[in-house]
């Protein structure tokens, strides 16, 4: 079977091998196993830790959670009930349906609308739509906001809010690239005050490591990044998110998570594509669509890149 539901949980299988676990809390995807096309024995691209909940009581540090609508702590009058990164990669998701079943792959939906939970914290009407579809050597995350406010007024109604998909990338931190990012701008959230967190640099590397504690957004991006290391190479693709955030706590921080296994850190860079910097605006009646591609490329690729 390409679909299975067990245990609130969704489990795609590709003809080829590759497959992909996703949660129905917080519509985390928690496992992506895939070969490459110089070896086809599919290996896990994802990184969860082990100390990392996956029974619903809080979100998951590792996989690939779904941040919306507020990235970080909310800056937004209508996101001030809210905690850190929102309420979707807390709130338990409905399965929709199996978008696609084939020999190019599966795809599946699952939805998110109002909860009295949510409105408690969140008055504003949506409807969340995220379409996972795994290929051979490919994962697709494609989260879909829509504005269902009924209201006519000028101007529109519209919706304001923040997306990211927190990927955890499996690789060895320190000898992880993150390209090209260089001469973009970026913002760097491990500066000690408010002040220089919100002054912006520029970068100077022609790729991006992360052997010390890393939280770099980086505003008004290409959308395509390759994230290499000896022997590995993952390539990122994102549209609509204008943004992406380059993270890895390193010994310093990743010490203080206490959903992060000892050492955690050393086994994962994030790249995360989102629209963090201002708010995307939807009015009623539309629908916005951030999309996340993850590629695995030839590992031949990656050492000759190094």
């Amino acid at each position: 079977m390409p679909v299975q539901q067990t245990n609130g949980r969704v489990i795609l299988t590709h003809p080829k091998g590759a497959s992909a676990e996703i949660l129905l809390y917080g519509a985390t995807v928690i496992s992506w196993k895939s070969g490459s096309k110089a070896n086809s024995t599919p290996v896990e691209r994802l990184f969860v830790s082990s100390k990392a909940a996956l029974d619903g009581s809080k979100p998951v540090r590792g996989g690939i959670p779904v941040v919306f609508p507020n990235f970080g702590a909310p800056t937004h009058p209508e996101h001030a009930k809210l905690s850190q990164h929102g309420f979707a990669r807390s709130a338990v998701w409905n399965f929709d349906s199996v978008v696609m079943d084939n020999e190019a792959g599966v795809s599946v939906r699952l939805t998110l609308t109002p909860t009295p939970d949510i409105m408690v914290k969140y008055l504003r009407p949506f409807h969340l739509a995220y379409v996972v579809t795994l290929a051979e050597h490919q994962l697709s995350t494609d989260l879909h906001v829509k504005n269902t406010s009924q209201t006519t007024s000028t101007p529109p109604d519209a919706l304001e809010f923040q997306a990211l998909l927190h990927t955890y990338i499996r690789a060895p931190a320190n000898d992880v690239l993150i390209f090209p990012l260089q001469g973009k701008k970026y913002y760097d959230k491990t500066e000690p005050t408010e002040q220089a967190r919100n002054q912006p640099k520029e970068e100077t590397r022609a790729g991006v490591d992360v052997k010390a504690f890393t939280d770099s957004v980086y505003e008004d991006v290409a959308g395509k990044y390759e994230v290499t290391w000896p022997g590995g190479s993952i390539e990122v693709k994102a549209k609509n998110f204008k943004d992406v955030v380059v993270w890895n706590p390193s010994a310093e921080a990743g010490s203080k998570l206490a959903d992060m296994e000892d050492g955690g850190w050393e086994r994962f860079v994030c790249v995360e594509p989102g629209y963090v910097r201002g708010f995307a605006r939807v009015n009623p009646g539309e629908t916005w669509v951030g999309q996340q591609v993850l590629t695995v490329l030839h590992e031949e690729r990656a050492q000759g890149q190094l």
